[in-house]
């Protein structure tokens, strides 16, 4: 059991007299059960955050690869994910036009594909498609980004898709893989 003593601490000799308080006991036992039941309340009624994750459509493993259908060089931006949080961007076949540099984030990415989409629903009057490949040598992060600027840019169609090797030599040749 807990208690606060608060006596006068009075056992010297010689000195002035005075007179003897009476010792006050508090008995603290009340205020620990009272603490630990808030905390346990606390604990059982509040709700964990949950973890956001982002809905990604993929095939279902029995479907062919031939029922693919074909998009506009024009409307298809390519994005090769490189080393050291590098970003190669083209819109088209490769070798046609010369990759980009750019970073990750609302300067970099972000910018060009909200500037790129508005100039392909202009000119062709359709949303933009967009590619991500990502290289041997990008980390995961580099391709969570990716995902995050096509939620916060409302890029209605994006695929993850394989790398060739006619992209790996754009990021080599670039100092980027």
């Amino acid at each position: 059991m807990a208690e606060l003593d608060t006596s006068s601490g009075g056992g010297k000799k010689g000195g002035k007299v005075r007179s003897k308080k009476a010792s006050t006991r508090v008995d603290l036992t009340a205020m620990v059960d009272l603490a630990f039941l808030l905390i346990t309340f606390f604990i059982m009624t509040t709700t964990l955050s949950k973890p956001k994750a982002m809905d990604v459509v993929v095939p279902a493993k029995d479907e062919k690869v031939d029922d693919q259908l074909p998009v506009a060089a024009s409307r298809s931006m390519t994005l090769l994910l490189g080393a050291n949080d590098k970003l190669e961007w083209f819109i088209g076949v490769p070798g046609d036009t010369a990759p980009e540099t750019i970073g990750y984030g609302k300067d970099g990415l972000r910018k060009t594909l909200i500037e790129k989409s508005k100039e392909v629903q202009a000119s062709t009057g359709k949303y933009m498609v967009v590619l991500i490949k990502p290289s041997d040598k990008a980390n995961y992060k580099n391709v969570v980004d990716a995902l995050d600027e096509m939620k916060i840019t409302a890029i209605q169609s994006f695929a993850i898709v394989d790398i060739t090797p006619a992209e790996v030599a754009l990021l080599k040749r670039d100092g980027n893989y």
